[in-house]
């Protein structure tokens, strides 16, 4: 047992774990699962029993106002191994504010910070031998909450489950990608869950990613609801363009999530030298640039991917193909694993360390 300021954890191990058939050199994507999982619910207004045991399945009742009303939230973080195998989380108390923020938006409870981060931090301490040791390789982690009361009808529900749960995973999007500006569906609009990690953002994408796909390409490039001309961000990620020199990435505006990776990559490039500016950016403009021989690199930044180069962006009947040297988007993504790995130093201050005195029940 374990505990912080506030927060009591209690921590059940389990006596058969699977770490020992897992291979790190090839792990299917979001199909292996660690063998914990830390779990608490909220009720009469306040959170009760954290704890950490054994992944299992969670019994839910068929009315689940989560399955008909769509209250889930969601984010996405990673743990890798720095100096003397120590496990790191990168920026962890960024993942805790805007995982209230969403929901906040959806209406649903918050979850101390404390209580996020220690929940996080000690699910890493008991999995940390499942954290893949090559390079660009991390444990996924994924906190999730969703609604459990079971009721028809709507209203904000009164109970609610909060779980994280991990996934080795290795290098996403290890080539560049393609993608497709589309301009019929909408990924959000103002006033609407943009801003938010709500699981039904991503269930609306599918269909269009799907199609895209199809194109022959790898993500949508989502424009604005209004004129479908304004770049909001690609499937799973924000993104930056270099344009003769300059970099630009469109502003959070209340429909564009606010990438905790895209904040750290204008940090990074503002220290390395590069004017970085947040703004309006239309898919004309992109079109243009590269018509021109200005349009030098583009990359999409995320926590699973943390950059992901960009090789080509359809739109309408036109296709245009990056440059195919990314010096920056290179050096930017190196840099960003250095730190998370201890290799270079931290100097913003991102990195968190895990205590491994974890104690078994």
């Amino acid at each position: 047992m374990s505990s912080d300021k506030t927060h009591t954890i209690e921590i059940t191990k389990t006596s058969t774990s699977g770490l020992a058939e897992i291979d790190f050199n090839n792990i299917p994507l979001g199909q292996t699962f660690t063998d914990h999982m830390f779990i608490c619910e909220y009720a009469e207004g306040k959170w009760n029993n954290p704890r950490i045991e054994p992944l299992a399945m969670i019994p839910t009742h068929p009315a689940a106002m989560a399955l008909h009303y769509g209250q889930a939230i969601f984010e996405g973080m990673k743990a890798t191994v720095g100096k003397n195998n120590t496990p790191l989380l990168f920026r962890p108390e960024e993942n805790a504010k805007r995982f209230n923020f969403s929901a906040a938006r959806l209406g649903m409870p918050a979850v101390p910070t404390d209580l996020f981060v220690e929940a996080v931090k000690q699910l890493v301490a008991v999995e940390h031998q499942w954290i893949p040791p090559q390079d660009g390789s991390a444990l996924y982690l994924r906190p999730f909450m969703y609604a459990d009361e079971p009721f028809i009808g709507m209203r904000a529900a009164t109970s609610y489950k909060f779980i994280v749960i991990c996934s080795p995973a290795g290098p996403f999007f290890t080539k560049k990608i393609r993608l497709y500006a589309e301009t019929g569906y909408i990924r959000a609009a103002a006033g609407g869950t943009g801003e938010a990690k709500a699981a039904g953002n991503y269930a609306a994408a599918i269909l269009p990613t799907e199609k895209a796909k199809a194109k022959g390409f790898d993500q949508v490039l989502w424009l604005d609801a209004n004129e479908h001309k304004y770049i909001q961000e690609v499937g799973t990620m924000n993104i930056f363009f270099k344009i003769d020199g300059k970099f630009i990435t469109p502003e959070t505006d209340g429909s564009i999530l606010k990438g905790i990776t895209r904040d750290s990559v204008i940090t990074l490039l503002r220290d390395k030298g590069f004017e970085v500016t947040e703004r309006p950016i239309t898919i004309d403009e992109i079109m243009l640039a590269s018509s021109k021989g200005k349009l030098e690199e583009a990359f999409g930044t995320g926590t699973a991917v943390a950059i992901a180069m960009i090789e080509a962006i359809g739109y309408q009947e036109e296709i245009i193909t990056l440059p195919t040297t990314n010096p920056v988007s290179i050096d930017v993504k190196s840099t960003i694993d250095a730190i998370k790995t201890q290799v270079t130093e931290d100097k913003f201050g991102w990195m968190v360390p895990v205590d491994l005195t974890v104690e078994s029940t």
